[in-house]
Parts: C-alpha cells; structure tokens; sequence
C-alpha cells in the first residue's frame, strides 16, 4: 500500500551485493542488475522465516527460491542463478537479517578442543571468486567449453543424490548377499548416470572439427559413449572448475591450545537460515 503511513518504517536494504560472477552472462529476465553492479539485499520477513522452516519447500528448492524473490527484489528467476552468485546472495541473505557475524563450532585438531568461533560474513563474501569459464578444454580434436550449473540444476541434482543415498540406506535390510550384490550394481549405475547428467549441463558446448554440438541430450549420449579416459578428463576438469568456486577453508586460532588451522565451511541451504 503506498499510502500506508508505516511504510517509512518497512526493511530497508542492509546490505549490497556485488555477485562473484559480476551478473554477466545472465539471459533477459534473470536478474535485474542496477548500474552500480550491487545489488541491495533486504533483511527476511516475519513470512520469510515460516517459509525457511517448510520441509517440503526446502526439498525442492522453492522455499529458498521465495526467499531470494522476498529479500533480492532484483532477482527476478532465482533458479537461474549460477550456483557460485546463490551462496553468495545466501550469505548475504544472512549478514543482512542476523548481522555481519555468525558463529561455528570447531574441534582443534591439535589439543581435540571444542570451540566457538565467530565468521566475518562480508570477509567470506570477499574471498568468493567465479572462475574462467572462457577457457577452453582440448582433447585431441574436441574443444570442450564449460559453464557454471543454475540454482534449479544444482537442486535437482541434490534431489537425486539424496534419493540415490535413501537406495543405499535400504540395501543393508537385504539378507541375500546375490540380491543385496546386484542392488548395488544397479544403484552405482544410477549414481554413474546422475554424475554424468550433472556434467552435461555443465558443458556449454563440444566443438568438432565439422560442427559445434550443445544440445545437452547430445552430450550427455556421448558422456555415454566416449572412451573413459575422454569421460575422465572431462569430469576431472569440470571438478577443478567447482572447486575454485567453493567458500575456502577458514583460518582459526584455537582458543585453547593457540593452535592455528584451518576449518572447512560448508554451506548448506536448508538450515543456512535456522
């Protein structure tokens, strides 16, 4: 309501964003990406929390879709976002509705004591880097040109790794050993199949000496079909890529013992905001 006398005491935006990527490569519709290149992020909402509490929306992604929508009004298809700009904007979903700092538990490898640790959330965010995917892979005759994989991909694919991992769950009540052997046959086929989906949308293009193919059906029948060391080559590439893209390990001074070491810092969508 524009004539709402409260409005001048709406959430206002707290933090802003320049995303790793810079925005660039997005189609029309994707993002809307002021001329400073920051994006302004609002604090959640009362509803933003209920919805960051909904199980089956965390499940298939819509909840953290809705999210963005509430408190990145400049994101117009969240599930477009590459997944390196996501945990990005999700950090700063979080700095701009809890503060600049978050705290984590971590065991010193040193002394084994356990200790609580604050995290500078704009620190981290300087640290997130998306890196060059103009580059090119050669493998003999074939060019191969990679791209980062969409919110919407990286979340299907998640779905399928946590039913492939229910699958394995259900192998251990088999008493058979022939039937509980074949099981497992089966399910390392799917896990097999799902590895190389997730690499076929993560190829934008293999060019040939007559023809450039992108069609993601096509390269996921050739991931199929191509000599393993080909296949290997493209999946060990594809994984250097994605690690350059992950948050780095955190420096931290044991509160103990003054041991310094490093401590992992995953990102995890569904309870980033519990």
């Amino acid at each position: 309501m524009d004539n709402n006398p409260l409005k001048q005491y709406f959430r206002r935006p707290s933090v802003f964003l320049r995303l790793p990527s810079g925005g660039r490569n997005y189609k029309p519709g994707v993002i809307n990406l002021p001329d400073s290149g920051e994006l302004p992020v609002f604090p959640m909402t009362a509803i933003d929390e209920i919805t960051s509490k909904t199980p089956d929306a965390l499940y298939n992604g819509s909840a953290v879709a809705d999210i963005v929508k509430s408190c990145v009004p400049n994101i117009i298809d969240p599930f477009q976002i590459t997944s390196i700009d996501m945990d990005a904007i999700l950090i700063a979903i979080k700095s701009a509705t809890n503060g600049n700092e978050i705290e984590i538990e971590s065991t010193c490898p040193s002394c084994e004591n356990i200790g609580n640790y604050g995290i500078n959330l704009v620190n981290l965010l300087r640290t997130m880097q998306a890196p060059n995917y103009d580059q090119i892979l050669t493998i003999d005759e074939l060019k191969i040109k990679f791209k980062p994989i969409t919110y919407k991909q990286m979340n299907e694919a998640s779905i399928g790794q946590f039913e492939i991992q229910k699958k394995f769950a259900q192998i251990e009540s088999i008493e058979d050993t022939e039937q509980k052997n074949a099981k497992t046959k089966e399910i390392i086929k799917q896990v097999t199949f799902l590895t190389m989906k997730i690499l076929s949308k993560a190829i934008d293009y293999i060019e040939t000496p007559q023809v450039m193919v992108d069609n993601t059906d096509f390269i996921l029948d050739f991931l199929q079909n191509c000599d393993k060391n080909i296949y290997t080559k493209m999946l060990n590439y594809n994984s250097e890529l994605r690690s350059k893209t992950e948050i780095q390990p955190i420096d931290i001074e044991c509160v103990n013992c003054k041991h310094n070491y490093k401590q992992m810092f995953t990102l995890n969508a569904s309870d980033f905001f519990g």
